[in-house]
């Protein structure tokens, strides 16, 4: 069963920035397409960012509404994700959830994964 631990949510003012992170079990992080989904209270989930590394490669995809502003990124030797969130908006108000995609190349945000964290929820406000 893949481990999937998300840290680092808050409450942000308008304009302010939040980094996430998800500690990720070892088979799982060298294995499977990596991916930050988000839910808003009475929303659906959606894919924000994914990331895969195949070969010397590095693959990532973002949703456009957060492209400009999210970058997500990964830390091989400590087996974490993370998500560097800027320019925050309250639209941004969600419950985010580091995820896992099987496959052995990269994936998509509209990939459905097979593994999900518990979730850590980011407010923004004014």
């Amino acid at each position: 069963q893949a481990q999937l631990m998300e840290s680092g949510g808050g409450s942000v003012q308008i304009g302010g920035s939040l980094r996430l992170s998800c500690t990720v079990g070892e088979h799982t992080y060298n294995n499977y397409c990596l991916a930050w989904f988000r839910q808003a209270s009475g929303g659906e989930r959606e894919g924000v960012a994914t990331i895969r590394s195949v070969g010397r490669a590095t693959y990532t995809d973002y949703a456009r509404s957060v492209e400009d502003r999210f970058t997500i990124s990964k830390d091989n030797a400590k087996n974490t994700l993370y998500l560097e969130m800027n320019s925050l908006k309250p639209e941004d108000t969600a419950m985010y959830f580091c995820a896992a995609v099987r496959t052995s190349l990269r994936c998509w945000i509209r990939d459905v994964p097979d593994y999900w964290g518990q979730g850590t929820q980011v407010t923004v406000s004014s």
